[in-house]
Formats: structure tokens, C-alpha cells, sequence
């Protein structure tokens, strides 16, 4: 049994929201969280990338509830945002919302009652809902996620606005967010692969998160720090290698994005190597039709995102 902190059904639960300006959005995942049935106490930490702080003063907060707001005081970008959220908390425990994304009422209660019966989870997530242009569709995650998973695939599922996380871990063998990932791409994937190396993954087998998918991505069009969070997590997790379909769909990804920004002849070293760890990796094909200038990349990209899927 973990001798760690187990969640108590009467937890002080910490929510941080890294947030870049978006003041209709994140006012709806504010109260989306406020409107939590969890009758334990919850804070929410609202951390500001840049420009002025909003008040939410039209927010109304009500008992059990607190919302703290603040800069970002460490790296810019999303990991430092999340980080100076994770170091102001209060709670033994800490989740994640992205500014544009809702929690359904029962989260939070939902998943604590499955972490009290699984107390040795490292993390507890949960279903989501993607709300795209062609419509909502729901997508659910094993009920039980290791780390070879993650290594043969990211388990998009495994959202992170759906994650809780013990506070000590983060603090402790798990490690907070990493600054170093270039632009912060692939931020919650470094995340999830190094708390799984201590233990597993439990999601509730249903929705508990919309995630908007009709709307412009925090990361459109920086094709350059995809690329380079994309190489940087194969450097930092040589267990990968055990994992040749992991491995080709990393690749595929960095080669699609080299191709959408010009660099041809790295972007086919790069699929030629995807291919060689798995030559059904249809990312890889993707890419070599960028590569050759059959289609724009952000074309496929477009009709990918219009059914809630990305590259």
C-alpha cells in the first residue's frame, strides 16, 4: 500500500488554470469548477501568461470556494503558468483545467470516490467530450493506464484538464512541470510518462470534461516548438525504444512539422526513420505528402481539427 497522501472525501482540492486571455472561456471554466457537487472545500488558481490581471469580478465565488489570481512568476508559457499555480496551492490535492475547457458537476466527486478505491494510483483521470466543428463526440480512456501505454501512445483521452494529481508528488518524485520543453508542446505527455513510472493511471469510464475543439489552439502554427517538445521528449525518454510504435508516431509528428515549415530534407530523414519503426504509421504518409508539397500542412491540419483529432 503507498505510504503517500490518500485523498479524503473531504480533500482540499487545488484546480490552476494557466490562462492566456481568454476572458469568455475562462470565465465559463471558472464557474464550471465553482459549480463542482464535491462538498469538500476547492481553490482555484487562476495564473496569468502576460498582460493584466482580469479580476472575475463578475464571478460570483460561493462558500467552500476560493479563486486566487496571479502572474505567472516563472517560465513563460504554459509550463511555467501551471508551475507558479502548483507552488501557490493550498491543497493536498492538484487539477488542471485548460482556460477553454468545462468540468461536468460530478468531477471531482466521481474521481475521489475512485481514488479512495484505488489509492495506489499515481493519477485519476477521466472521459472526455470534444466539442468540434462537426459535432461532439465522447472519447474514454482505458480504466487503467501504465506506462508502457504511454509509451505506445499518448491515450489523447487522458486529457489534462481531466488530471489530479497528489501535490507532494508533484512537489517530489514526480517533479513539476517542465520548464525546459520548448514552447511548452507536449507538456502534459512529459508529465504523464514520468508519474507513470510510479505507479498507474485510473480514469472514471465515462465524460467528465468538454473539451473545445472549435476554436483556434493555443499551439496553431508554431510548428517549430512542436518539433523541437516532440524531439526533446524522445531524447529525454530513451524507454521509447521499446516501443517502435510510440517511437514512429513521435517521429511522423516531428517530421510533419519540419515539412509544414520548409525543412524537407530533415523532415525525410524523419519519416524515413518513422517508417522503420512502423511502416503502417499513417502520420508518417501525412508528413511525406507536406514534405513532397502535395498539400499544405495546415489544410490537413484543418481537417483533422474539424473532427476533434489533431496530427
Amino acid at each position: 500500500m503507498s505510504e503517500h497522501v490518500r485523498p479524503t472525501p473531504d480533500a482540499l482540492i487545488s484546480v490552476v488554470i494557466a490562462t492566456i486571455g481568454r476572458p469568455d472561456m475562462l470565465r465559463d471554466a471558472v464557474r464550471a469548477i465553482l459549480a463542482q457537487t464535491y462538498l469538500g472545500p476547492v481553490e482555484i488558481l487562476v495564473v496569468f501568461d502576460g498582460g493584466n490581471i482580469d479580476p472575475l469580478s463578475d464571478v460570483v465565488v460561493p462558500a467552500n470556494r476560493t479563486l486566487h489570481l496571479m502572474h505567472n512568476a516563472r517560465t513563460k508559457g504554459l509550463a511555467g503558468g501551471r508551475n507558479t499555480g502548483i507552488l501557490a496551492a493550498s491543497g493536498t490535492i492538484i487539477g488542471f483545467c485548460d482556460d477553454d475547457d468545462l468540468w461536468a458537476p460530478p468531477k471531482l466527486q466521481e474521481q475521489l470516490e475512485l481514488w479512495a478505491y484505488q489509492p495506489d494510483a499515481i493519477a485519476i483521470s477521466g472521459g472526455i467530450c470534444v466539442r468540434s466543428e462537426s459535432g461532439t463526440t465522447e472519447r474514454l480512456p482505458p480504466e487503467r493506464i501504465r506506462f508502457e501505454d504511454f509509451l505506445a501512445s499518448r491515450v489523447t483521452a487522458v486529457h489534462p484538464s481531466t488530471m489530479l494529481y497528489r501535490r507532494e508528488d508533484l512537489l517530489g518524485r514526480i517533479g513539476l512541470v517542465d520548464e525546459l520543453l520548448p514552447g511548452s508542446y507536449g507538456e502534459d505527455y512529459d508529465l504523464l510518462l514520468r508519474a507513470t513510472r510510479f505507479g498507474d493511471v485510473y480514469a472514471v469510464p465515462y465524460p467528465l470534461v468538454t473539451v473545445r475543439w472549435d476554436r483556434p489552439s493555443h499551439f496553431a502554427g508554431k510548428w517549430q516548438d512542436m518539433a523541437a517538445g516532440l524531439s526533446y521528449i524522445l531524447r529525454k525518454f530513451p524507454e521509447l525504444e521499446r516501443s517502435p510504435k510510440g517511437t514512429s508516431r513521435i517521429a511522423s509528428q516531428v517530421a510533419f512539422s519540419l515539412a509544414a515549415v520548409g525543412e524537407r530534407r530533415t523532415s525525410l530523414t524523419w519519416i524515413r526513420s518513422a517508417l522503420h519503426h512502423n511502416p503502417l504509421q499513417p502520420r508518417a504518409y501525412a508528413a511525406l505528402l507536406v514534405a513532397m508539397g502535395c498539400v499544405p500542412a495546415q489544410t490537413l491540419l484543418d481537417a483533422v481539427n474539424r473532427h476533434g483529432r489533431g496530427l
